[in-house]
């Protein structure tokens, strides 16, 4: 998959903040495309001692419900860890990986959050920045903003609120399991990230391509 460059690499979490603030006025809101066929999910680990990240792309049929291609990179860890700023410490790997792809995703779902973020530019909007790919973002914990809890069942949902701008929703994806946090990255909209994380569920809490690419990081370690 071949995208221009979009920054250079910030090493410190003062400027990284800085260039934040100038990426978020970027991010576009609109619907998704009608006819989303390639789906792909990328996710990020580390090794023990935290110094090489490993990401892992897989592209993802959705008429098939199959994963047609995945690709791995490593990369060394050289940005600290700080809250609010993973996509400066993840997503040079993730590219890495999303340039070996031979195809084109329609749409990219994130393990992190896109809008909902205290910048409104979180991993989701980011990658989808570079990329310049609709993108979803869906996280397994709530990172800001404020929610009431969603209904018991599959499919139950509840805007996620910050400042007074709904920036995501709390979807339960399975009974009685903790909900994701699903909101829109890039080129999205809230309505669409929902509806394409339901349509890429199967029996488990996971959407199937962002439980493909955990399995492909976590085997690739």
């Amino acid at each position: 998959m071949k995208f221009a460059r979009l920054h250079r690499w910030p090493r410190n979490p003062v400027a990284a903040r800085a260039l934040q603030i100038e990426l978020a006025a970027a991010v576009e809101m609109c619907p998704l495309p009608v006819q989303v066929r390639w789906l792909a999910a990328a996710d990020v680990a580390f090794t023990r001692a935290g110094r090489v990240a490993v990401a892992g792309v897989v592209l993802w049929d959705t008429c098939t419900h199959a994963v047609v291609e995945q690709r791995v990179a490593r990369g060394p860890v050289e940005f600290p860890y700080v809250p609010g700023l993973l996509s400066f410490r993840e997503l040079p790997t993730v590219l890495a990986a999303f340039r070996q792809l031979q195809g084109t995703p329609d749409v990219v779902l994130c393990d992190g959050h896109g809008r909902a973020h205290p910048q409104r530019c979180g991993l989701a909007c980011h990658l989808g920045l570079w990329l310049q790919v609709p993108t979803v973002g869906v996280a397994k914990s709530r990172l800001c903003g404020a929610h009431a809890e969603p209904g018991p069942v599959r499919g139950a949902r509840t805007p996620l609120w910050l400042g007074g701008e709904e920036v995501g929703t709390v979807l339960r994806t399975r009974v009685k399991v903790k909900p994701l946090y699903v909101s829109p990255g890039h080129l999205c909209d809230v309505a669409g990230a929902v509806d394409l994380t339901l349509a890429a569920l199967g029996r488990y809490r996971l959407p199937e391509p962002a439980r493909a690419a955990h399995a492909l990081v976590t085997h690739s370690r």
